[in-house]
C-alpha cells in the first residue's frame, strides 16, 4: 500500500531470513513447522512487516543452525522512538484491512497534527529532550502515512468528547488538530463518532482500546495505559473487547452529527485565539 515505509534494518533482515532458508531447502511452510510458527508470519518477518519475539528468533537459529545470528541482530531493529510496549502494534497497523480506535484522553496517533503530537511530547513525564521530542515526531507522523491510501485500512475513530474539549498545545493547535480531523472525515477517509458527556458511565471508561483486523490474521485488541500497553489475540478477550466496543458506538453521535460538533468547537477554538 501506498505510504508503509518499512525500515531497512527490517528489510534486511527479513532478506536474511529467506536466504538462509532458501540455502536450507525449505519453504515458508516447512520452516514454520519446524520452528512452531505461522507461515504468515515468516512471510511477514521476510518482507520486513515484523520483528520475531525474542522465541521466535531463537526458534529460527536453532532450525536453521545460524549460530545465534537471528537473536544477536534482534537489538538492530529496535526503533528508538517507539515505546517498547508499542512497537508491536505499530507493526500492526502497517497490516491491517480494519482499525477501530478509542480515544478516550487524547486524539489517536494517526490522527495527531504535527503541532498537536509536538505538545503532547512536551508533557511527558520524565521530560523528554528537544532531540527526544523530535525523534518521536518524526515517528508518530511517519505511522499516520498509512491513511495517504485512499481505502486501507478501513479506519474507525470514537473519540471521547473530552478529547475534542482538552485544549491541547492550545486554542491554535486544537482547531487545526480538529479542522485535520474534519477534512479527513467529510472526504469519507475515516468513521468518526464522538461519545458526548451525556452518554455517562461507559464500557470503555477505564481504557483506551484499538482493534485491528487483517486479511491472513486473527484480529486482536491493544490497551494502553501509563508507561504500558497489551496485545490481546486471545479469541475471547479480543470478542469482549469489541463488543465494548460496539457498546460504546452505540451510544455515540452519528458520523455526520460528529463532524458537526468538530466544526462547530474549532470555530470556538479559532474566536478564542484572535481574542
Amino acid at each position: 500500500m501506498a505510504g508503509r515505509r518499512i525500515p531497512k534494518s527490517r528489510t534486511a533482515y527479513g532478506e536474511e531470513l529467506r536466504e538462509r532458508r532458501e540455502a536450507s531447502g525449505l519453504t515458508q511452510e516447512k520452516l514454520s513447522e519446524r520452528a512452531v510458527m505461522s507461515r504468515t508470519h515468516i512471510a511477514h518477518i521476510e518482507a520486513g512487516r515484523r520483528k520475531p519475539a525474542p522465541d521466535d528468533a531463537r526458534r529460527l537459529d536453532q532450525v536453521l543452525d545460524t549460530g545465534g545470528v537471528f537473536e544477536r541482530f534482534l537489538p538492530a531493529l529496535d526503533t528508538r522512538t517507539l515505546a517498547e510496549h508499542f512497537e508491536q502494534v505499530a507493526d500492526f497497523e502497517q497490516q491491517a484491512t480494519v482499525i477501530r480506535e478509542y480515544g478516550a484522553t487524547l486524539v489517536p496517533g494517526l490522527l495527531q497534527t504535527e503541532a498537536y503530537a509536538r505538545a503532547v511530547f512536551r508533557a511527558y513525564y520524565p521530560p523528554k529532550s528537544a532531540e527526544e521530542c523530535d525523534g518521536l515526531l518524526v515517528t508518530r507522523l511517519e505511522r499516520s502515512e498509512i491513511l495517504a491510501d485512499p481505502v486501507s485500512p478501513v479506519f474507525w475513530v470514537v473519540l471521547d468528547e473530552a478529547v475534542v474539549r482538552r485544549p491541547v498545545g492550545g486554542p491554535g493547535v486544537m482547531a487545526a488538530q480538529l479542522r485535520h480531523i474534519t477534512e479527513l472525515g467529510e472526504r469519507e477517509r475515516i468513521r468518526l463518532h464522538v461519545l458526548p458527556f451525556s452518554a455517562g458511565a461507559h464500557s470503555l471508561l477505564e481504557s483506551g482500546l484499538m482493534l485491528m483486523w487483517f486479511d491472513d490474521a486473527p484480529p486482536i485488541a491493544y490497551v494502553e495505559g501509563l508507561h504500558s500497553g497489551t496485545v490481546h489475540d486471545d479469541p475471547t478477550v479480543v470478542l469482549d473487547s469489541q463488543a465494548a466496543y460496539y457498546r460504546v458506538l452505540g451510544d455515540a453521535r452519528s458520523h455526520e452529527e460528529s463532524l458537526g460538533l468538530l466544526r462547530a468547537v474549532a470555530e470556538g477554538y479559532e474566536h478564542e485565539r484572535q481574542q
